[in-house]
């Protein structure tokens, strides 16, 4: 029995070993070079303009959901974040960590749980809040920014990210429309081993702060919900 069932595993992990490698023959691409400087960053700063950049920057409360999982409400001004999934509220403070509180039913933890809780919120924080403002964060500190000529005679941005959040070296190929509005994004990260993945930023809103801001996502059959887009 216990070889037979071995023996299953091993076909099961054969197969998907197979599956893999066919899923990154036909799908993976190379990740793209082009040319960094003022023409990189004027297309940048072309997104920016058309997502009412300076609106974000006056934005104080954005609130959202991440596939009606996490929860968050993060004020900008004080830059504590509250970040909620099932029975757990955390205070998560961006600037010092160690402050942060966290509860479960809400009822304090013990310190060992709170900072487990606290990296965890950090980490949802760090990849949920991607997928709301990633545009606006093409100029942060460690970035890098390049002029991409695609095959249909168009431009694309790729940003490459040397440092911070949870992945450093993660490059984002930034598909732009006329307008100047970002119709998605092709992917180069450590968490997805296949490279040139395309997700969709669509079904953008006008907040009530003046900032459009992104409520779908569709990644290959995924489909993330930002939920509610509040931004004021």
């Amino acid at each position: 029995m216990i070889k037979k069932l071995f023996k299953i595993i091993g076909i099961l992990f054969l197969l998907g070993l197979i599956g893999y490698g066919i899923l990154y023959y036909l799908y993976n691409e190379p990740l793209p070079t082009g040319e960094s400087g003022p023409e990189a960053d004027a297309l940048a700063y072309r997104m920016l303009d058309a997502l009412n950049y300076k609106n974000y920057n006056k934005t104080k409360i954005l609130e959202w959901s991440f596939r009606d999982d996490h929860h968050y409400k993060w004020n900008r001004e004080k830059e504590i974040v509250t970040v909620s999934w099932d029975n757990i509220i955390v205070q998560l403070d961006l600037i010092t960590p160690s402050s942060s509180t966290a509860s479960i039913n809400n009822e304090s933890v013990s310190y060992e749980k709170t900072q487990d809780l606290i990296e965890k919120a950090q980490s949802y924080f760090n990849n949920d809040s991607f997928w709301l403002v990633a545009p606006f964060k093409a100029f942060d500190q460690g970035t890098e920014r390049y002029l991409i000529d695609m095959e249909d005679g168009s431009e694309a941005l790729l940003v490459t990210y040397t440092k911070g959040g949870d992945t450093p070296g993660d490059s984002y190929m930034w598909i732009i429309e006329p307008s100047g509005r970002p119709k998605s994004f092709k992917l180069w990260t450590k968490i997805i081993p296949i490279g040139g993945i395309e997700a969709s930023w669509e079904e953008w809103v006008k907040t009530e702060s003046g900032v459009f801001l992104p409520t779908q996502h569709k990644l290959g059959p995924l489909s993330i919900s930002m939920g509610d887009v509040i931004g004021r």
